[in-house]
C-alpha cells in the first residue's frame, strides 16, 4: 500500500506549491487531457521508484469564513486520522504564529506522525529558517523551498524512511486475464453507493466485511453476479451502522476513495441525479482518469428526479466531467434495483475494452484509412507522415503511432485518431492513450532479413 502523506498548515504557507512539486510527474499526464481540472487536492507523487499518495487538506471541502481552526477541523480531521505521515507546512519568513501553535496542539491530540517543513526558506540560513519551530515539540524542522525545490527531496526521503517499502505490491493489472474483474464503487455520501453495493453483494455480506480493525486499507469482497465472479474493492469504515433503526451512515473518506480506485480495474462512479455534480466529484473523476481506470457512470435516483433536475445533471456531466466522454452513462435507481443489470453489463464491456488486445495489422489499416479520410495539417513546407501503429499496453489501451514529423501533429488530430480507434475496436468505457513517435520502423530490419 502506498504511504499517504497529508499536507496541513495555515493558508498561504505554500501547501499547494509543495503539492504541485510532489505530484508533478502525474500533473504532466492530467493537463494533456482537455477539460480535466488542474485544481486538484490529491494525487500521486514519486521519489525515485517509490510512489506515495499526497493529500492537500487546503481544499478538500468548500471553504467557509469560520476561521482557520474550524476550517482545519472540517477539512482535515479525517485525512489526518487516516494518514501515514503528516507534513506540517510552516512559513519560515513569517515565523511561528498563534495559528501554527493551535494546529500543532491538534496534531498532538491526534497522535499523528508529524514532520515539520519550514517553507519559503530560499536565501535563508537553514538554522535561522527553522529556529522558531523547535518549540512546537514535533521533531526537527526541515528547511525547504517548495517554489524552488530546495530541500524537498530530503524532506520526502526522510518521511518515507519511516515506512519500509513492501517487497511485493498488489497490482490490479497483473495477470488480470486470469482473475475476476476488480470493481470499485465510488461516490459521495448519500448518492446511493451503499444501496448499490448492498444490491450487488447482499446486505449480510456488507455487514460481515465491515469489521473493526482495518482503518484504511482497501479490502477485497468477492461476489457473484449473473454467472460471473467479481471482486469489489472496498474499504473498512466507508459504511457503519447507525444507532437508530439499523440505518447505515456513510463516512466519506477521500483517501479511501482514491485507494479503492487504485486497487480496481473498473470504477463505477455514482452520481446523484437530484444534487448534481460537486467540485469534489469532478476531482475524483479526474483522479480516475489519471490512474487510467475504466469507468462506468451511474446516475442514481433517476426515478425521483424531475425534468429540471434531469436536464441539469446531463448538462453538468457534459460540462464538469466532459473528459469522461468515453464512459457509459446509465440512469438508475439502486433502491428499486432498476438498471443494476445494465451497470454490470457496462462494467463487463469496460473491462473487456481496457484489457483488449489490438492487432498491429488492424491498427495500421485503421490508421491508414483515417489518414486518407483526413490528413494531419501541414507544418511549414511538410506534412506529418503517419506510417504504422501497434499496441503499447493495456488497462488502459495504449496505441503507439510511428512516422515522420509527428511532433507537429496537433492535439485535435490526436483526438480525431482516438475517436477512430475507439469506433474500430469498440473501446467503450476505458481511457485510450495515443502516442506519436518520430523515427525509424523497428520492424524494417526484420523484414529485410527474411
Amino acid at each position: 500500500m502506498k504511504p499517504v502523506v497529508v499536507l496541513v498548515g495555515r493558508p498561504n504557507v505554500g501547501k499547494s506549491t509543495l503539492f504541485n512539486r510532489l505530484t508533478r510527474s502525474r500533473d504532466a499526464i492530467v493537463v494533456d487531457v482537455p477539460g480535466v481540472t488542474r485544481d486538484r487536492h490529491y494525487g500521486e507523487g514519486h521519489m525515485g521508484d517509490r510512489p506515495f499518495l499526497v493529500v492537500d487538506t487546503g481544499g478538500l471541502e468548500p471553504q467557509t469564513g469560520s476561521g482557520i481552526f474550524a476550517e482545519m477541523k472540517r477539512q482535515a480531521d479525517q485525512a489526518i486520522a487516516e494518514a501515514d505521515a503528516v507534513v506540517f507546512v510552516l512559513d519560515a519568513r513569517a515565523g511561528l504564529t498563534p495559528d501554527d501553535r493551535r494546529i500543532a496542539t491538534e496534531l498532538r491530540k491526534r497522535h499523528a506522525r508529524v514532520w515539520l517543513a519550514a517553507n519559503k526558506a530560499e536565501g535563508m540560513q537553514s538554522d535561522l529558517a527553522v529556529a522558531d519551530f523547535h518549540e512546537l515539540g514535533l521533531g526537527e524542522p526541515i528547511a525547504i523551498s517548495a517554489a524552488h525545490g530546495e530541500g524537498v527531496r530530503y524532506l520526502i526521503e526522510t518521511v518515507l524512511e519511516a515506512f519500509p517499502q513492501e517487497e511485493e505490491v498488489v497490482d490490479p493489472d497483473a495477470d488480470a486475464a486470469d482473475k475476476p474483474p476488480r470493481v470499485a464503487i465510488v461516490g459521495r455520501p448519500n448518492v446511493g453507493k451503499s444501496t448499490l453495493v448492498n444490491a450487488l453483494v447482499g446486505e449480510d455480506r456488507v455487514i460481515a466485511f465491515d469489521a473493526p480493525g482495518t482503518t484504511r486499507d482497501p479490502i477485497d469482497v468477492p461476489f457473484h453476479y449473473r454467472g460471473r465472479d467479481y471482486v469489489l474493492v472496498d474499504t473498512a469504515g466507508l459504511r457503519k451502522r447507525g444507532r437508530s433503526q439499523g440505518e447505515e451512515i456513510e463516512q466519506y473518506s477521500i483517501i479511501k476513495t482514491l485507494q479503492a480506485v487504485e486497487g480496481s480495474n473498473v470504477a463505477v462512479f455514482v452520481l446523484d441525479a437530484i444534487d448534481g455534480i460537486s467540485d469534489q466529484d469532478a476531482h475524483v473523476a479526474g483522479y480516475i482518469l489519471e490512474r487510467g481506470r475504466a469507468v462506468v457512470i451511474a446516475v442514481n435516483k433517476w426515478d425521483a428526479a424531475d425534468t429540471e433536475a434531469r436536464d441539469k445533471i446531463k448538462a453538468e456531466i457534459a460540462w464538469k466531467i466532459g473528459f469522461m466522454d468515453f464512459a457509459k452513462i446509465l440512469y438508475v435507481s439502486a433502491r428499486d434495483k432498476k438498471g443494476l443489470a445494465d451497470v454490470m453489463t457496462a462494467v463487463d464491456k469496460a473491462y473487456a475494452a481496457a484489457m483488449a488486445k489490438l492487432s498491429t495489422p488492424k491498427l495500421t489499416r485503421t490508421l491508414i484509412a483515417a489518414v486518407e479520410r483526413q490528413q494531419p495539417p501541414r507544418r511549414g513546407a511538410g506534412r506529418p507522415k503517419l506510417r504504422y501503429a501497434h499496441q503499447g499496453g493495456q488497462n488502459p489501451p495504449r496505441i503507439i503511432i510511428h512516422g515522420n514529423q509527428l511532433n507537429h501533429v496537433p492535439e485535435t488530430y490526436k483526438r480525431y485518431l482516438e475517436g477512430v480507434f475507439r469506433k474500430a475496436f469498440a473501446l467503450e468505457g476505458t481511457p485510450l492513450k495515443v502516442e506519436l513517435r518520430t523515427g525509424t520502423n523497428p520492424y524494417a530490419s526484420r523484414a529485410r532479413g527474411r
